[in-house]
């Protein structure tokens, strides 16, 4: 079998001192195998582990989640673990890897959140019947008590972090406008209270203080990214505006800091710098330039992305991005490309630096992104209309931005491409068959072609968890599922075709993009086909990516580019 090219987990922990040495791994299979190394004494384990509290407290100790593999081979434990393992949580020993129990979840695959000092407190996640679920405990041997279940208050939320006084509890909840929020758990009267209510979107992240024992900011993206402060007048509040005041116009997050805050490292980045981090010295009261990712970028020779808004055919509101090539930020009369997002629950375009946007408008082509319904950050309610919508309503929320972009001026409506990986894959070809004469051609990278193999291919149908999400969010229903499968309308389709395909993809697996490749042959049907046969779900070798984007460019230039305007 072929190597894949992108790394993949296997459940280790590894450890190292802060001077770099000491370093092994301290967690997982191999344990017990490396030769000279300071650990000794911890076994192997064939399970999948993640940090849940570094207890700072003490040097020495961690506490770590165990998913048990359950006799899983290494490339499927996470699959195993969504069967129905329920994970532990131990105490290990940062220099043995020696572990010790501390407690059982009672649902299976969940997250745990700690309070202050270490005690495991919470234990919360999405249960096999696809509804989230929190359970809390007072302490330390004390039973599990389930204090929020989806599937009967009909609302999710979830445990953010302990307050300073451990009295109350910050949660992610719904909001006053349904669209997210952070409320606040009275761990006495178990009731629950809004704090915060966003108006577009929920919350992305609750900012910690320098000690880690309380919060001060949420952030949140209802077009670019939002700071609102709980505590004005705190040091880490102080910091953070005079940071952003530094650096206008861009998304700056403190990362990590020492617990009296005079050490503080900070990320800067925006929609045409994918990011630099500092170290700012509070004695000092200066910051000092540490390393940028991907240095190679020039930020002047990016392109802007500017948020949009728009309403779906049914009322419905919708948020996306609009980016046009640098220099051409008023440009009208545009090639577009409508650039569909994967997911497609949950997951959401935003504002950053995007490496496959950027290459499109640097080939001279604006680019459209839109969060259809059942993108995430938008609500509970926004998530739930897009179920059982493939080919539907979702669909056409795509197309409406297409037509939004047109009307707006930007976009020649004779040269419109439309693109996307994974789901957006999908939504790609969708949008050619449904919408013929609206798209001249279309790319679907590492796509869904025939709906009805979602529920026998790939990683998904393998595990209990997967099996009901599908049944939520496909139906099972065969013919409605062949009827919103692009492959089974070859007949109305006119635009010009690519197909991306990794032949080592397990969530969408090659048979879709070959089957779809099978289906435009028999039909007589002039494709560009690029097969990668190391690749996975998305390509991730440099190789391979810079000649996915040169070949995506080509075949966009003969269709769409000056080439096909002069035709």
């Amino acid at each position: 079998m072929d190597a894949l090219e992108a790394p993949s987990s296997t459940g280790e922990l590894y450890a190292v001192n802060a001077d770099g040495t000491g370093d092994g791994i301290i967690f997982g299979y191999r344990m017990g195998s490396q030769g000279a190394t300071h650990i000794a004494k911890g076994t192997s384990q064939l399970a999948f582990a993640t940090l849940v509290d570094p207890l700072r407290d003490d040097p020495r100790r961690a506490l770590i989640a165990i998913y048990p593999a359950n006799g899983a081979s290494l490339g499927n434990m996470r699959t195993m673990s969504a069967n129905g393992v329920f994970p532990t949580v131990a105490r290990i020993d940062l220099f043995s890897g020696v572990t010790m129990q501390v407690t059982t979840s009672p649902m299976r695959n969940a997250s745990f959140m700690t309070d202050h000092h270490g005690v495991v407190r919470f234990a919360y996640g999405v249960d096999a019947d696809q509804s989230g679920k929190v359970w809390y405990r007072a302490g330390d041997g004390k039973e599990w008590q389930l204090v929020f279940d989806e599937a009967k208050e009909h609302r999710r939320a979830s445990p953010l972090a302990f307050n300073r006084a451990e009295d109350k509890v910050y949660f992610s909840c719904g909001g006053a406008h349904g669209v997210g929020g952070v409320c606040l758990w009275d761990v006495a009267t178990q009731a629950l209270s809004p704090l915060w209510s966003g108006t577009v979107s929920g919350v992305e992240e609750l900012v910690s203080s320098f000690d880690d024992n309380d919060s001060f900011a949420i952030r949140s993206m209802p077009d670019r990214v939002a700071t609102t402060l709980l505590g004005k007048n705190t040091p880490e509040a102080t910091l953070l505006v005079g940071l952003m005041q530094q650096f206008p116009g861009e998304d700056v997050r403190i990362t990590s800091s020492t617990p009296d805050g005079k050490k503080v490292v900070f990320f800067v980045q925006s929609d045409r710098d994918p990011g630099q981090f500092f170290l700012y010295d509070g004695a000092a009261h200066k910051a000092t330039f540490l390393f940028a990712r991907r240095p190679w970028i020039k930020p002047e020779q990016m392109a802007a992305t500017e948020p949009i808004a728009l309403k779906a055919r049914d009322g419905l509101a919708l948020h996306g991005y609009l980016t046009r090539p640098a220099g051409h930020e008023e440009a009208k009369n545009l090639p577009l490309v409508v650039f569909v997002h994967g997911g497609p629950y949950y997951v959401r375009d935003r504002w950053e630096f995007d490496p496959y946007v950027q290459m499109l408008a640097s080939r001279g082509y604006a680019v459209l992104q839109v969060n259809y319904r059942g993108s995430g950050n938008y609500g509970e309610d926004f998530v739930s209309k897009g179920f059982r919508e493939w080919g539907g309503k979702m669909q056409d929320d795509v197309t409406d931005a297409t037509q939004w972009a047109i009307a707006q001026g930007v976009a020649d409506p004779k040269r419109i491409c439309i693109f996307g990986g994974s789901y957006g894959g999908y939504a790609a070809l969708e949008g050619a068959v449904k919408e013929p004469d609206l798209y001249r051609c279309a790319i679907g990278y590492v796509g869904v072609y025939d709906l009805r193999l979602m529920h026998t291919r790939g990683d998904v149908p393998q595990s209990v968890f997967g099996e009901n999400y599908l049944k939520k969010v496909l139906g099972e229903d065969d013919s409605v599922l062949w009827d919103r499968s692009p492959i089974a309308h070859l007949d109305r389709l006119k635009a010009k075709v690519m197909l991306v395909v990794g032949g080592q993809d397990t969530r969408v697996p090659p048979v879709q993009g070959e089957s779809m490749r099978s289906a435009l042959n028999k039909a007589h049907i002039e494709h560009d086909w690029l097969y990668q046969r190391t690749e996975g779900h998305g390509f991730y070798d440099e190789k391979n990516l810079a000649d996915l984007f040169e070949k995506v460019g080509a075949f966009l230039d003969r269709n769409i580019g000056v080439q096909a305007a002069m035709k």
